[in-house]
């Protein structure tokens, strides 16, 4: 009833996913670790499977780590474009919460004051733990371009819950692809000097896509705290584009796209947070993902307690 509800107050029409909505294995104790080292990535080097269409008289923003489209009328990004792969789930750097105004914005991004005496969150849209790989990600993660005024216990609940198991995908399936931003509407209330939108919703597009591996998910979620499952509020790609306007996942082949944009398979994503540690702190961790590869190209998703990083089927000790 939630997801018909969400769609029928943005006065879009959305099928309900058809299957069940799978339990839901929470795995949150047990800490992942990678031995992999991400190569620090150049502005210009970000997959174009990330990106959406631009639009007439759009600008893509590139940054270290990601793209976006900012919205001047809205002061804040349209969308936000990235790859996330399993080596850059390592966390490397803390955030340092220095907020800042974009600078490759020509119009000038929102700032400080806009937020300032207002009980909103500055809530990222591309999040800080998904930059922590990088010391430059990071601090442009904190990019007031990269910023949207989102409730408190929205953002710091079921947004949140939603960014971890993002990195959980891209962990397991080795690299995702993301979209994310608010959904922006004429008639919005403002806030700041600059009247800084206040979204009513936001979205989340996600897709894995490689070798034989093509599948996709978006999510439609209210600017307001819930305890409901990420489930929920999991909608087609396609549903997305509708309501935004916008074209994700523009450089697919046709087919390839129609495929991962027009389903909505909650049992095809595993559900449950795995978390990863910080490299070079020296704490052990109570599992790690088995270092072993498959017959089919991939990681081996299951974790082990084994102290050379395998599981009992790959040579676990």
């Amino acid at each position: 009833m939630l997801r018909e509800l969400i769609w029928s107050t943005l006065f879009i029409a959305c099928s309900p996913a058809s299957q069940n909505v799978p339990k839901t294995t929470v795995v949150s104790d047990q800490n992942l670790v990678n031995t992999e080292t991400p190569a620090e990535k150049s502005k210009d080097s970000l997959k174009n499977l990330a990106l959406p269409r631009l639009m007439p008289g759009e600008e893509q923003i590139h940054h270290f780590a990601y793209d976006l489209v900012y919205s001047e009328p809205h002061e804040q990004a349209k969308w936000v474009a990235y790859e996330l792969t399993l080596a850059e789930t390592n966390s490397l750097y803390e955030r340092n919460d220095r907020f800042l105004p974009d600078p490759s914005v020509k119009t000038g991004s929102a700032t400080d004051a806009d937020y300032a005496g207002y009980n909103y969150d500055r809530g990222h849209l591309a999040p800080a733990a998904d930059m922590s790989w990088s010391d430059v990600a990071m601090k442009e993660s904190f990019f007031y371009s990269n910023m949207s005024p989102q409730v408190a216990g929205f953002n710091r609940g079921i947004w949140k819950r939603l960014e971890s198991q993002v990195r959980t995908w891209a962990i397991l399936d080795s690299s995702v692809y993301i979209a994310t931003g608010p959904i922006l509407k004429e008639n919005l209330y403002g806030i700041g000097p600059n009247k800084v939108s206040v979204p009513t919703h936001y979205y989340k597009v996600v897709m894995e896509y490689s070798g034989n591996k093509k599948k996709g998910l978006g999510f439609v979620m209210p600017n307001a705290g819930s305890s409901l499952p990420l489930q929920t509020y999991a909608v087609s790609i396609d549903s997305v584009e509708r309501l935004t306007g916008i074209d994700f996942f523009a450089q697919l082949p046709d087919k390839d796209e129609q495929e991962v944009e027009s389903k909505v398979c909650l049992n095809c994503w595993s559900w449950g947070v795995v978390k990863t540690r910080a490299s070079g702190t020296g704490k052990t961790s109570e599992s790690v993902q088995c270092k072993g590869i498959t017959k089919s190209g991939s990681r081996c998703k299951r974790l082990t307690l084994s102290s050379n990083g395998f599981c009992f089927q790959h040579g676990g000790n």
